[in-house]
């Protein structure tokens, strides 16, 4: 689970893209340009595969302010995505583990 008290990743998306990964599930949160304002986007998809390389349909998407709160918003929804579907999580963990 990610510690929001210890998750201050805001002043290096100002730059990068900031990349995890939570027992299967892998995350982006990176900075995103819409018209005059940054938003925070996070994306989430099953491993074994890195963001390039996992078909679009398996990834899910949301935006959050570009800001501390943000971030902290981002921490929860990461958090409530891994809890809701633990054992998806947990099999795609499997798998890249012990490849067929």
């Amino acid at each position: 689970m990610i510690d929001k008290e210890k998750f201050h990743v805001l002043n290096y998306i100002k730059k990068e893209e900031y990349s995890g990964s939570m027992d299967g599930m892998r995350y982006m949160l990176k900075k995103k340009e819409t018209g005059e304002e940054s938003v925070l986007e996070v994306i989430i998809w099953p491993e074994p595969y890195c963001y390039a390389k996992t078909a679009e349909e398996k990834k899910q998407r949301k935006e959050f302010p570009f800001s501390s709160e943000g971030v902290e918003l981002a921490a929860d929804w990461l958090n409530e995505q891994y809890e809701s579907r633990e054992s998806f999580w947990k099999a795609s963990n499997m798998q890249a583990c012990f490849p067929r």
